[in-house]
């Protein structure tokens, strides 16, 4: 509102030079002095005009004043400026001479506003406050023009500096008593935003006033926002109530208001049908390293706020959460969020994340919970993966430090424990890559699009410091698998250093209910010696962990092969013949046997 008081301000004067040039003949330069000194009795500001001024009296008149600047007296750092390169102002010639002058058009060439970013709300608590001056007793404006302006919000002490660039506006009002109606657009960071505003100013100070607005932010929002509420300024705090809208085609309501004495203070409450969240992509290929870019949290410490939000259905990228609800407190430059209230995908979870941006390296704490949530579809939505179904379980406990992903990952501390039921590994066969190890060492999870793996469990639990991840109850069990194993994810580097002991149900016999209600399934085989998983995530080298295995692949296979023609490959062979006799089949079970004692002896496992 200050900008504003500043602009009627200026043009009032401009009203009363230009009557003066018209009537008596004084010169524009002569003008400034009274200029400056009526704009600081009526706002409190202090104008200064540095550069030179004009006057037009064709085809309209019109004064021009270039390179103004209005501060409140003091000049301290933590008090809004404004400065504009040019002001200019046009009325008709005819209101010269009536009771009642009008300016047709004022138009602010850059314009810059510079506001304060402020820790603390003590910080402007020295501030005067200006004069004010009711709307009657400032020029009537039909229209106002803004071009290329610029909002600069600065922190002295902490270096910072946020622009809001490319402000265009045109803000217009027919007569005294009828709606101002306003529309414009601008660059806040890098995202484009426009707007159109329509508002009716209240018959007196006990009204509110009526808004209509239209936003387009296709960097922040995934469709239009359209909104009706009434405003009321009371003091320095600007409430919004009876707000209704819709965020597309889906309907929300709630309430707002901004304290903005001092450091702004927030209170939102928005109740959503659907509200639709931009996902943070990816936009590193798969299995680079994590970014080291600097996270950009400081404008966390320069507001307050109190926020809660709800919606019958959340929708993040592509995954879907019905229904969601989340309370978030920021105060002092710490975030924190609670979501109590989440369904997804048939089941529930739960969770608290709180940001601590207010010392020199940001702070992270994650606790989360997840129950029997269908894992396919949300861990698809979320981060557009789809080799891993069934019921999810899950429990987060994490913190961590730094100013960039990197940083993040490397500072990791926490425990996580992770569980899947009765689903699927999509994309791997991991009965033929097991198989396949007694001919060759795999690099990579040999994915193929046809390619699943049952499960009816998988299980481990992770002990995290400094970025690495250790397991010692690593567990996975299907109809044709069981592996166990141990070792350690390394995060900041993105890799692998498994151990996991393999065994195989090399029939389906047995598998289905009917026939375990007549015969228990066949025993697993082992592999008879561990198999090594390391390298980088995204395809890590596969091996047996034979001595010497990586050193001469060709010799450690052959001698695989000598003992036992490949521990799976004289399986499988045998299991063709499994139903011929009975014979064949306990042919086939010592057999296997036999090949596990020979493989450990040789080994020494």
């Amino acid at each position: 509102m200050k900008p504003i008081r500043i602009a009627g301000a200026i043009a009032a004067l401009l009203l009363v030079a230009a009557t003066l040039l018209i009537a008596i003949g004084i010169p524009a330069g002569a003008l400034t002095g009274a200029i400056q000194s009526r704009i600081e009795r009526d706002t409190g500001y202090r104008v200064t005009i540095a550069g030179t001024g004009t006057v037009r009296l064709f085809p309209a008149v019109a004064l021009t004043l270039h390179d103004v600047s209005a501060e409140l007296p003091g000049g301290r750092t933590t008090d809004p400026r404004l400065k504009i390169a040019t002001v200019r102002a046009e009325l008709p010639l005819t209101s010269l001479i009536s009771a009642t002058p009008r300016l047709t058009e004022l138009t602010l060439i850059s314009p810059e506003l510079h506001l304060p970013l402020l820790r603390g709300r003590d910080e402007a608590a020295a501030t005067p406050a200006p004069a004010r001056k009711s709307s009657a007793e400032l020029a009537d404006i039909e229209r106002i023009v803004v071009q290329d302006g610029v909002v600069v919000m600065t922190s002295t002490a902490d270096n910072i500096e946020r622009r809001i660039a490319g402000i265009q506006a045109d803000i217009e009002r027919e007569d005294a008593d009828g709606p101002i109606t306003a529309s414009g657009s601008a660059t806040l960071g890098r995202s484009p935003l426009s707007f159109e505003l329509t508002t009716t100013p209240p018959a007196d100070d006990k009204q509110p006033m009526l808004v209509d607005l239209t936003l387009d932010a296709p960097g922040l929002l995934t469709s239009r926002l359209s909104a009706k509420a009434e405003a009321r300024l009371r003091g320095t705090t600007f409430a919004v109530n009876g707000i209704s809208g819709k965020l597309g085609d889906a309907p929300f309501n709630g309430w707002a208001s901004v304290d903005v004495a001092g450091k702004p203070v927030v209170k939102l409450d928005l109740d959503f049908q659907r509200l639709d969240l931009i996902a943070i992509t990816r936009t590193a290929p798969p299995g680079s390293p994590w970014s080291e870019t600097p996270l950009d949290l400081a404008g966390l410490n320069y507001v307050d706020a109190d926020v809660r939000l709800s919606a019958t259905e959340l929708h993040i990228g592509a995954a879907r959460i019905a229904p969601a609800s989340a309370d978030a407190k920021l105060a002092g430059g710490v975030l924190s969020v609670q979501a109590s209230r989440l369904a997804a995908y048939g089941g529930q979870a739960t969770g608290k994340l709180a940001i601590d941006a207010s010392g020199a390296v940001p702070a992270f704490d994650l606790q989360g919970d997840l129950s029997d949530v269908h894992a396919l579809p949300l861990l698809d939505g979320l981060a557009d993966f789809e080799r891993l179904d069934g019921r999810l379980q899950a429990k987060l406990a994490l913190r961590s430090s730094g100013g960039s992903a990197r940083a993040i990952a490397s500072n990791l501390n926490g425990s996580a424990a992770v569980g899947l039921r009765d689903g699927a590994i999509h994309g791997i066969d991991v009965v033929r890559m097991i198989r396949n190890l007694t001919a060759h060492i795999q690099d990579g999870w040999q994915i193929a699009p046809t390619d699943a793996t049952d499960l009816s469990e998988f299980a481990a639990s992770f002990r995290i410091a400094q970025g690495k991840a250790e397991t010692s109850d690593l567990k996975l069990a299907g109809p044709l698998v069981r592996m166990t194993g141990a070792g350690a994810i390394d995060l900041p580097t993105k890799t692998l250093a498994l151990k996991v002991e393999p065994k195989l149900v090399l029939t389906t016999q047995g598998q289905s209910a009917l026939e375990r209600s007549v015969a228990p399934a066949p025993e697993p085989i082992g592999f008879g010696i561990p198999v090594r998983i390391e390298g980088p995530w995204i395809a890590p080298r596969i091996f047996p962990d034979i001595a010497g295995v990586l050193d001469d692949p060709d010799k450690a296979y052959q001698r695989l092969r000598e003992v036992g023609s490949g521990l799976f490959g004289l399986l499988g062979s045998s299991r063709d013949d499994r139903n011929n006799s009975g014979d064949a089949s306990r042919s086939d079970g010592d057999s296997g046997a036999a090949v596990n004692a020979i493989i450990k002896q040789l080994f020494g496992r």
